[in-house]
């Protein structure tokens, strides 16, 4: 199962981008808690570009961030997790983890560096 934002669209990316420049610490807390780190890891970084992105600087401290093109996580489920009894209630408890991801990044994705409502 995963969650998250594959390849959003160009003027997203760049305010996704723009909000890890500006302050990473509540994507970083989210995705570094224990249990969020134990079930997902962290982003797919396969998508990522190799240098920095134009416009931002490859010394950036937040560059491992700004380099994704997506921002996504997974948890892949063996077989016998899957024919388990509590399959369903694991599978719920997995995307529940992922509430306070997606709050975050609606957050960004509906307001200004300011804090504005685009809304």
């Amino acid at each position: 199962m995963a969650g998250g934002f594959f390849s959003p669209e160009p003027k997203d990316l760049l305010r996704i981008r723009k909000e890890f420049k500006m302050d990473s610490s509540e994507i970083r807390e989210i995705l570094n808690k224990k249990a969020f780190k134990n079930a997902f890891g962290g982003f797919n970084i396969e998508n990522a570009v190799k240098t920095s992105p134009k416009g931002f600087s490859k010394d950036d401290k937040n560059i491992d961030l700004i380099k994704l093109k997506s921002f996504f996580v997974r948890h892949r489920f063996s077989d016998a997790d899957v024919f388990a009894n509590n399959f369903q209630e694991n599978l719920i408890t997995h995307f529940k983890m992922l509430t306070p991801f997606f709050d975050f990044m609606s957050d960004v994705l509906t307001t200004d560096l300011n804090g504005e409502s685009l809304i």
